[in-house]
């Protein structure tokens, strides 16, 4: 039988001790940041690789802190983020350092990236942490185009902070990719944990959640990551997947265990109009 449970999510972040674990450094729409304890509840005691092909802002990983990972997106603008504070943390840091939150930065920058690694990857973060609600999104030619987010602080990064960050990426057993989530799923074996969280969105009904979601995630990539998770636990990995609490969405992952997550949106400008949304843990009982 499926395990179904209602969670009001309104508590703070989850936290480790704040001296040795390091936090997200990139704002993320969709982060599970605030969920992270009812998403490790779901976890088996012990796990080989620690897999993650929809890496977005990482809450996942630099909570767990893994021995052994393999982290993946297609996006190539962050995962080359991720190399750079990787391998150069403090030369991005000094470049972060000059920017303010600013519109007229903001938009220079949007409209014209610089093509270094270092720099590219400091106006990565400085966009997101400026940019409305950590979002990401492009155009039909590929190009960011989210508005600027006038945000209330000039915080957009901490050295300590993206130090520890960049001593956990810089383990030899962690890897970073720029690939599909199939191909990054290749090479699984029973005993990994694979966390899959796809972009979605959630504030739709039934009937229109598979059209408004197309261009994010399409319903085709939807039904082929289902597969793939069914895939991976049947041969005993540990399987668990974030997605939208919807009838279409269920049934594709028949036979896994479910947790519902009710949350506060954060996809609204304006904070009084942020309802809440539903959301669903699917994972194997592998």
């Amino acid at each position: 039988m499926t395990d179904e449970y209602t969670i009001d999510n309104s508590e703070e972040p989850t936290q480790k001790t704040p001296s040795s674990t390091p936090h997200p450094f990139l704002k993320w729409a969709g982060s599970k940041r605030y969920i992270l304890k009812h998403i490790i509840g779901a976890f088996p005691q012990s796990f080989n690789t620690y897999r993650e092909p929809f890496l977005g802002g990482g809450s996942l990983f630099f909570f767990l802190k893994p021995e052994k990972a393999i982290l993946s997106d297609t996006n190539e603008d962050l995962i080359n983020t991720y190399l750079a504070i990787r391998h150069n943390v403090d030369s991005v840091f000094d470049y972060i350092s000059l920017l303010k939150p600013n519109k007229t930065t903001y938009y220079k920058i949007r409209e014209k990236r610089s093509k270094g690694k270092l720099k590219r990857a400091a106006e990565f973060i400085y966009i997101n942490k400026t940019c409305w609600n950590g979002l990401y999104r492009v155009n039909s030619k590929g190009v960011f185009n989210v508005p600027y987010g006038s945000p209330k602080n000039n915080y957009i990064a901490d050295i300590d902070n993206l130090r520890k960050c960049s001593n956990l990426l810089n383990k030899e057993t962690i890897e970073l990719r720029t690939c599909d989530f199939e191909e990054a799923l290749t090479g699984t074996k029973q005993g990994d944990l694979v966390y899959l969280d796809p972009p979605y969105v959630t504030g739709h009904s039934n009937n229109g959640f598979v059209e408004y979601n197309e261009k994010i995630f399409s319903w085709a990539d939807q039904i082929r990551l289902a597969k793939v998770a069914k895939k991976l636990s049947s041969i005993g990995a540990h399987v668990l997947v974030s997605n939208a609490n919807h009838t279409q969405v269920l049934e594709l992952y028949k036979g896994f265990d479910k947790i519902q997550i009710d949350r506060n949106s954060t996809l609204a400008g304006d904070i009084n109009k942020r309802g809440k949304v539903s959301e669903v843990l699917l994972f194997s009982s592998s």
